[in-house]
């Protein structure tokens, strides 16, 4: 397990991704005193700071705590397919939790990207955010099946895509493959480009960013507390942990798990070799690639996923799965120019039922906190900021249930 106490960044991820810090990467600092404030927020990836922009909005005064370059762990290691869908498909999910429930979480995972989408407008934030539809496409003898049977429940949920057979699918893509299911309303982006846009505007509203590791926290009835090894302490309103993938063992779960999984990209592609629209693709399958272009037309491909978190291992099986995925990137892009120009690793959280784990944590009435996105990781990052900002303003909803953190294994109901 990743030990919060020694985990770096190095051991979050391995290799060179493409992203590259954004112009507008705001200045940390460290303390010569002990401060107060509303809202502490231990980590300043992307959820610390999708957390810290909307918090700084609502007017509350931020501050961000974080050992490390902001923005450069899990981060850094993501592929940025914002996508609505979830790692669990809503055949799945609502086997487990009934179709109402399940429906809902996936509109609610459709109304976060489109959010963000119009968010990222509104303020401007220069991170090469593009909207994109997906391609959903079908693995196996049972694949046609299964995406039709997926897509009947989609149509009933009111979400939007349309079911393409094989003869459709080549010639509008140029896969060959049974079916597919296409759908608007996702995205893409730049993750450390936008994570450093979120920071600079949340700064520009008087939040702080302190380099400083955050050791020991409090949380009572009254406030919290973050003990930093400085010697410094940071007294809030409220606590929220952001940690990535590294969870803290005052937060409790059964359905937390971390894995591994390993992405490539190639170098720039001659354009007949990029597939129209750009869309973000993925399988339907338990063991699935998900493969996405840049907007300096290279592909990025990722998967290969194994259950471990040991960072060694990780960067052991490193050359072999670059080369996995070249060979499944050739399988479904046989024109595809297969020059690596990045290769990379990272952990990453997950959770038994695919869905995030948001909310309070059980037994500390001021700390609220953000794990398990699984392959959603910026979706349900945005997702989280609202619920957190929600909650510390007294707001509490239904829906919420949804992602609490002391919910239960639904294997054991």
């Amino acid at each position: 397990m990743l030990d919060p106490d020694d985990t770096r960044h190095s051991d979050l991820r391995s290799g060179s991704s493409p992203w590259r810090a954004g112009p507008t990467r705001p200045a940390s600092e460290g303390l010569d005193a002990d401060i107060r404030c509303d809202v502490v927020i231990v980590g300043s990836g992307i959820t610390g700071a999708l957390a810290a922009e909307h918090l700084s909005a609502r007017g509350l005064g931020v501050v961000l705590v974080d050992r490390e370059r902001e923005g450069f762990g899990s981060t850094a290691a993501s592929t940025a397919m914002l996508q609505w869908e979830i790692d669990l498909p809503l055949r799945r999910l609502a086997a487990l939790y009934g179709f109402d429930k399940a429906a809902d979480v996936y509109r609610r995972s459709f109304k976060a990207v489109e959010g963000l989408r119009e968010h990222v407008a509104q303020a401007q934030l220069g991170c090469a955010f593009l909207p994109r539809d997906t391609v959903y496409l079908a693995a196996g003898e049972a694949g046609p099946r299964e995406l039709l049977d997926e897509w009947i429940l989609r149509e009933r949920a009111g979400l939007p895509g349309a079911l393409l057979d094989h003869a459709t699918l080549l010639g509008a893509f140029g896969f060959d493959r049974s079916a597919a299911i296409v759908s608007p309303g996702s995205a893409e982006a730049d993750p450390v480009s936008l994570c450093h846009a979120l920071l600079h505007v949340a700064a520009g509203r008087g939040a702080r960013l302190i380099r400083d590791e955050a050791f020991a926290f409090d949380s009572t009835r009254h406030g919290a507390a973050v003990q930093l090894a400085s010697g410094r302490m940071i007294e809030a309103g409220h606590l929220v942990l952001a940690t990535g993938y590294v969870m803290p063992d005052c937060v409790p779960s059964e359905l937390h798990r971390v894995a591994s999984s390993w992405a490539l990209a190639t170098a720039q592609q001659p354009p007949a070799s990029l597939w129209p629209r750009r869309s973000l693709v993925w399988e339907a399958s338990e063991d699935y690639i998900y493969c996405r272009t840049t907007t300096d037309g290279r592909i990025i491909i990722g998967g290969e996923d194994e259950e471990t978190d040991d960072p060694d291992r990780r960067r052991m099986l490193g050359p072999a799965k670059t080369q996995a995925l070249l060979d499944k990137l050739r399988g479904l892009v046989p024109t595809a120019e297969d020059t690596v120009s990045h290769a990379w690793s990272g952990a990453f959280g997950q959770t038994a039922d695919g869905l995030p784990l948001i909310g309070r944590v059980p037994g500390q009435p001021r700390m609220l906190a953000a794990y398990g996105y699984g392959g959603n990781g910026i979706t349900f990052s945005f997702l989280a900021s609202r619920i957190i900002g929600a909650l510390i303003a007294g707001a509490e909803a239904p829906w919420f249930a949804h992602f609490a953190i002391d919910r239960p294994d639904p294997a054991r109901l």
